[in-house]
C-alpha cells in the first residue's frame, strides 16, 4: 500500500476552497464553497461481494445489523438489528451466551455510550432511548424530525437530527437548546479535544459547533464522499472518505485536515481504541477489517483480517482491544481478539 506522509493543510490543497467562511464563490456548486455538485448525495457503503475468506475470530448469529457499541466498563456488547427493532445486549465475556434484549420503537440509525449507559438514536419513531447494560431502559427522549445520532457534552446529549438539518441540545429528558445553520444534513456529532464538530454526509464536510453559544461555525470539506466520523486519542476527528478511498485525520483547534491516507476498498465503518490508540476501519468492498496504529506521522497498517459480508458496522473493547463487526447482510457479529 502506498503511504502518503502527513502534510500542512495548504500543501494538499485545502486552501480557500475548501473553507466556508472568507472564501468566493464556487460555481459549480452554485455558490457554495463546501459543494461540488448541484444536486448532492450522500455516499453509502460499497455493496460487499460475496465472502471468500472464513471470518476472523467467532461468528455469533444475528439479523441484519444497523449498529453496534461496546461498553468496556461492564463488558457488554450493544447489537441495533432492523428486525425486529431491538437491541441484543452480549456479555463479552460469554458472547455464546443467550443475550439480553432491548426492544425499541423503530430501527436504530446508532448506538453510543454515554456515563455507561447505551444510547439509540431512532429516526423513525423520533426518539432516543437510554438503557442499561442490564437491559433496563432508563428514559426515552422525544426529538421533532429523525434523529440519527447521538454524543455526550459537560452532562448533556447532543443529537444529530438529519433531516431538520440541526442538533439538539438535551438535558435528560429535555431539548433545551436546537443549534443549526450552513448544513444540509446532520448526520454525526462527535466531541474530541475538547471540541464538538458535526458530520454533513451531503456536503462532505466538518462543521464546528459553539455548543454554549448555539452556534454552526466555521466549515471544512471532508473529501470526495464523507460518511463516518470518531475522535482519536490525540484530540482529532477521524474520518472515512468512502468515495475516495481515504482515512481523513482532523485537527480541532483549529479545524485543520492534518492526514490524508489511502485506504482502497470501500472504506467505510470506524472505531478508535484509545488504549492500544489503533483505529479500526472495514472495507466493504472487501470484507475486511483493517487496524491502524495513529502513533506515528501517518497511520501505519498493523492487522488485516477478512470479515463477514456487507461489514457496515465495527466497535472496539478498550479494556482487552476485542474488535467486533457486524454484518447488515444478515450473516452475523463478528468478534475478533487482535
Amino acid at each position: 500500500m502506498k503511504h502518503i506522509a502527513s502534510v500542512p493543510l495548504v500543501a494538499i490543497g485545502l486552501a480557500c476552497a475548501l473553507v466556508l467562511s472568507g472564501c468566493s464563490e464556487v460555481k459549480e456548486g452554485g455558490g457554495d464553497a463546501l459543494q461540488v455538485v448541484a444536486d448532492p448525495v450522500a455516499a453509502t457503503a460499497a455493496v460487499s461481494p460475496a465472502t471468500t475468506a472464513e471470518p476472523e475470530g467467532t461468528v455469533l448469529p444475528a439479523e441484519k445489523v444497523t449498529a453496534l457499541a461496546v461498553d468496556s466498563g461492564s463488558r457488554t456488547l450493544a447489537v441495533a438489528v432492523q428486525q425486529p427493532p431491538s437491541v441484543l445486549l452480549h456479555d463479552l465475556d460469554a458472547p455464546g451466551a443467550k443475550p439480553r434484549t432491548v426492544s425499541l420503537p423503530g430501527q436504530a440509525a446508532s448506538l453510543a455510550v454515554q456515563e455507561g449507559q447505551f444510547v439509540a438514536s431512532v429516526p423513525g419513531a423520533g426518539s432516543v432511548v437510554w438503557f442499561e447494560p442490564s437491559g433496563t431502559t432508563v428514559r426515552t427522549a422525544e426529538v421533532a424530525g429523525a434523529p440519527v445520532a447521538s454524543a455526550s457534552h459537560d452532562g448533556r446529549s447532543l443529537v444529530a437530527v438529519r433531516d431538520r438539518k440541526a442538533i439538539e441540545v438535551l438535558d435528560g429528558e429535555t431539548v433545551t437548546k436546537t443549534i443549526s445553520g450552513e448544513l444540509y444534513s446532520a448526520d454525526q456529532v462527535v466531541t474530541a479535544g475538547g471540541h464538538t464538530v458535526v458530520l454533513d454526509r451531503l456536503r462532505t464536510a466538518l462543521f464546528e459547533v459553539d455548543v454554549e453559544a448555539g452556534t454552526v461555525d466555521v466549515g471544512l470539506r471532508a473529501g470526495q464522499g464523507a460518511t463516518n466520523a470518531v475522535a482519536d486519542p490525540f484530540g482529532r476527528v477521524l474520518v472515512t472518505d468512502t468515495r475516495a478511498g481515504s482515512l481523513l485525520a482532523f485537527s480541532t483547534e483549529p479545524l485543520l485536515l492534518r492526514q490524508r491516507y489511502p485506504v482502497p476498498g470501500g472504506v467505510y465503518a470506524i472505531a478508535s481504541d484509545a488504549k492500544r490508540k489503533l483505529a479500526w476501519v472495514t472495507l466493504t468492498g472487501r470484507n475486511e477489517v483493517v487496524g491502524f496504529d495513529l502513533r506515528g506521522g501517518e497511520p501505519e497498517e498493523k492487522y488485516r483480517f477478512p470479515t463477514v459480508r456487507q461489514p457496515n458496522s465495527v466497535a472496539v473493547d478498550d479494556r482487552t482491544g476485542q474488535v467486533v463487526v457486524g454484518s447488515a447482510a444478515g450473516e452475523g457479529i463478528q468478534v475478533i481478539a487482535p
